[in-house]
């Protein structure tokens, strides 16, 4: 079978130790100093993947692209980026009829507000930004919190440009004076409620303002005005009321023309810094923890992995003598139902896993084979028990924060873990020394579901779910105790060392 590239990791010096794991592997402060840093330099899905992208690439991983053809060159430590979405690998030095493929899943995309095109509108002498929902948010939880804008936008030579930008938008409630009844029923009309507010138009411009905010609450400035009542305070498009200033504003922080522009995919994310908090600092709350934190998890074992950092009893993988390749893969456009080509629906990992199994010398029947010595963990964020909704968790199994990563079995397949696939994560978890929970629904509560299934039926391979548990799920500000996500990684790490 033919030698796979790779570059192997330094190897202790003769009579020396194996190397323990990385402190932000094992130590809680520095994990959750990594995780924050993480969440910060991942507004958007696109930014996620290029962030991981430049994690791994930090440690000896080589980019490559889709475009080119993977040959004999191909790197034993690679990554590849697509749109919001990555994998990367290690690939055994050696492989044989017994190598199967170890795969971490997650995903890179959270709820929140996507822009529309020429996303301005201007109502009652306001510029909002035009937004559809994004997912299956908690709504409320858009209000009356500073957003920023990122994404990308592509320009007309099809070139990607990021874009970040700080607090400019806010959805703002109304006060109770106005609705008495907003603290006994709060419904939230996604047109009429959600949109962000961003800027003023300028009154010296106003009475020619634009309108087409019906939703947005009425017309464009004071009506029946004659001349404007004073000089303009700023000359910009927002304060214009031109309906491409959100765009202009974007691309100005991208550096392109505006007249370069083809069109962007853009989000909103909280501006809020992550925070620990809590009586010993125990919980951490920020936005993107569904399901950055399993993408982190995997990040740092695989880092640790690459580094020769090893599990509790010193085993580590070595590209000259493992038998399993490593893959994670995190794809994009979870929380909308994956079937996007980046998304686990799509034929990214299959696409990958082929010509990954092609360089690793398997075809045909040999590759069909491969596939079915693997293994799948899909890590995705679950449930803790909430203490003041008791009653909607199942009345036996409550998994709590801070007492380790879950185990996520439905009967409808709603996760893919079976009993196989349950074995091989408690065998990872011991050898990991660290503790582990279940997590099953309440009967009478519908199941949400992960990447799981869906790449347990594109592939055929054994998929269990994981993950960590949070509280206020889908908001714009969850909630996970600090100590499961090191735990998460430890035993990721012994589940790809094949322990």
């Amino acid at each position: 079978m033919p030698t796979t590239p790779t570059t192997p990791p330094v190897p202790p010096a003769p009579g020396a130790s194996t190397p323990a794991p990385p402190p932000a592997l094992t130590d809680v402060d520095a994990y959750t100093a990594g995780l924050i840093d993480f969440v910060t330099a991942s507004p958007s899905s696109y930014h996620a993947a290029a962030e991981a992208a430049r994690r791994l690439e930090a440690v000896g991983f080589r980019r490559v692209e889709e475009t080119a053809a993977w040959g004999r060159d191909l790197p034993g430590r690679g990554c590849v980026v697509r749109d919001g979405a990555l994998i990367a690998w290690m690939l055994p030095e050696h492989p044989t009829g017994r190598t199967g493929v170890r795969i971490v899943g997650a995903h890179t995309d959270s709820p929140a507000l996507k822009l529309k095109p020429s996303a301005a509108l201007n109502g009652c002498g306001y510029q909002l930004i035009n937004a559809e929902v994004y997912g299956g948010p908690l709504l409320n939880s858009f209000l009356d919190r500073e957003l920023g804008l990122a994404g990308r936008l592509v320009t007309r030579d099809g070139a990607v440009h990021l874009v970040r930008t700080g607090p400019v938008a806010r959805v703002a409630q109304v006060a109770p004076h106005l609705d008495r009844g907003v603290n006994d029923s709060l419904r939230l009309d996604r047109q009429a409620h959600l949109l962000p507010l961003w800027s003023l138009i300028d009154d010296a411009v106003a009475v020619g303002a634009p309108t087409g905010a019906a939703g947005a609450g009425g017309s464009a400035g004071p009506t029946g005005a004659e001349d404007p009542t004073g000089p303009a305070r700023f000359d910009d498009p927002a304060s214009r009321g031109e309906p491409g200033a959100v765009e202009a504003h974007l691309c100005e922080l991208a550096g392109i023309s505006p007249a370069d522009l083809a069109f962007h995919d853009v989000l909103t994310f909280p501006t809020e810094a992550p925070a620990r908090f809590g009586r010993h600092g125990e919980f951490l709350a920020s936005s993107r923890l569904d399901n950055l934190t399993s993408v982190h998890a995997g990040l740092v074992a695989l880092q640790a992995l690459a580094g020769g950092g090893g599990v509790r009893d010193g085993a580590q993988w070595d590209a000259r003598t493992a038998v399993d390749a490593v893959v994670l893969v995190a794809n994009d456009h979870e929380e909308v139902g994956s079937a996007t080509r980046s998304g686990a629906a799509g034929p990214f990992l299959q696409s990958v896993l082929g010509r990954l199994a092609r360089v690793m010398g398997f075809e045909g029947d040999a590759r069909q084979a491969l596939l079915a010595r693997s293994l799948c963990v899909s890590a995705d964020a679950g449930h803790a028990v909430h203490p003041q909704y008791p009653h909607l968790h199942d009345p036996v199994v409550r998994p709590r924060l801070n007492h380790g990563p879950l185990l996520k079995v439905n009967a409808s397949q709603r996760y893919a873990t079976d009993a196989v696939g349950a074995a091989a994560w408690e065998r990872a978890c011991a050898a990991a020394g660290v503790p582990h929970q279940e997590f099953v629904s309440n009967n009478a509560v519908p199941c949400g579901s992960t990447i799981g299934p869906i790449t347990a039926t594109r592939l055929g391979i054994t998929t269990v779910d994981v993950g960590q548990p949070l509280l206020s799920m889908h908001s714009q500000r969850e909630m996970c105790g600090v100590q499961d996500g090191p735990w998460l990684a430890q035993a990721l790490l012994a589940y790809w060392v094949g322990r």
